[in-house]
């Protein structure tokens, strides 16, 4: 088979380590690296039922670059997915990038630790860790990043107070390793207190392998409103992608919240909206920031923000009345039976504050990629 070439260009943005996936004709081809034409530098490729996907290291405004595909096997770190006890682990090689909680004693599945640049923990670990020292201990359910909401036809899958709901792990659909990404696909129950079962959800992560200590963290969730139609409630208490982070970063202890128009702390960001939020800030001496980058397909783009000085960041578009103090605007939304109602995100863990990782620029190689061409 002649090996396939792309072109990949770049008219109007620069871009750099931007995760990047296009379709194939033969879905039958295996691809393993591609090379750039010019310069003979093999990149690491992995092909899965969605596509090719590499890691674009660079590409400048206005460059176009030429690549080869190739099925020759290349030895590279590559992601592996340790399964156990209600625990799967992203690692690569021997280096843990998280780990996704999904046990029966487990009231809702989330991501913990999420490790950062130096290997720090960007998110609280309270409560799955109380042996931190000045780390803030409310709301036991702010566990690191997870995926909640408080008004489920009236089941409140938020909190852990009395009469709380629960997401249950049914399985795992799908589990995948290799060098440019690790992935898990997961069925999930909502159910009430009693446990009857008020909705499905699957959810799909995937962690990209870059180059550094940066991390990509892609959250898919469609919700499956199977048992009969599904109201999501206006309420403050939830979002549909929540981080926690850790307590240094407070944004009342030194840490800074930022949007993308240029609002900062709790104050100008709120029940705002925005494209994307960041919240950065020191941890063991030195700083981090995880940013939530808001897809255009989403319910209500751009995002409504329920983020906080005391470190929460929660995409939530659906407390109108409360964002806006006014009890007639009501942001609740109705899913009818055997209907789907998918979201889809982006966690930017990385160096810096939002100005020095350049989030910016960042979301925008998120939102609009290079194109590429095949020839």
């Amino acid at each position: 088979m002649k090996p396939r070439t792309l072109i990949v260009s770049a008219p109007r943005h620069s871009y750099k380590q931007l995760p990047m996936r296009v379709s194939l004709a033969d879905k039958k081809q295996v691809v393993s690296a591609i090379v750039d034409a010019e310069t003979g530098r093999w990149y690491a490729a992995q092909t899965c039922a969605d596509g090719l996907c590499w890691i674009l290291d660079r590409l400048d405004k206005g460059e176009s670059r030429r690549f080869t595909l190739v099925s020759d096997l290349v030895e590279c770190p590559r992601f592996e997915l340790v399964d156990s006890a209600g625990i799967c682990e992203f690692r690569i090689g021997e280096e843990l990038v998280t780990s996704y909680h999904y046990g029966a004693d487990v009231v809702r599945p989330y991501l913990y630790p999420v490790i950062g640049p130096g290997g720090a923990c960007v998110t609280r670990q309270y409560p799955m860790r109380d042996d931190i020292p000045g780390e803030a201990r409310d709301h036991k359910h702010h566990k690191s990043v997870w995926v909640a909401h408080g008004d489920v036809n009236g089941v409140d899958d938020w909190s852990e107070d009395t009469g709380h709901g629960r997401i249950v792990h049914r399985e795992f659909l799908e589990k995948i390793s290799g060098p440019v990404f690790g992935r898990v696909r997961t069925l999930n129950d909502w159910v009430s207190s009693d446990g009857v079962k008020v909705m499905e959800e699957e959810r799909t992560i995937t962690i990209y392998n870059l180059p550094g200590e940066h991390r990509f963290i892609d959250v898919g969730v469609v919700f499956c409103a199977s048992e009969g139609d599904v109201r999501f409630g206006d309420t403050k208490e939830g979002g549909i992608l929540s981080v926690r982070v850790a307590t240094s970063m407070d944004g009342n202890k030194g840490g800074l919240i930022t949007n993308s128009f240029g609002g900062v702390k709790e104050a100008e960001t709120w029940g705002k909206r925005a494209h994307w939020c960041d919240y950065s800030g020191p941890v063991d001496g030195h700083t981090v920031g995880i940013s939530v980058f808001d897809n255009p397909g989403n319910f209500r783009y751009p995002a409504y923000w329920h983020v906080r000085d005391y470190g929460l960041m929660t995409v939530n578009p659906f407390a109108l009345a409360e964002y806006y103090g006014d009890p007639k605007r009501d942001g609740s939304h109705t899913v009818a039976a055997g209907g789907v109602f998918p979201f889809a995100f982006r966690i930017f863990v990385h160096d810096g504050d939002a100005a020095g990782a350049v989030v910016a620029q960042t979301y925008h190689g998120y939102i609009n990629p290079p194109s590429v061409e095949s020839d």
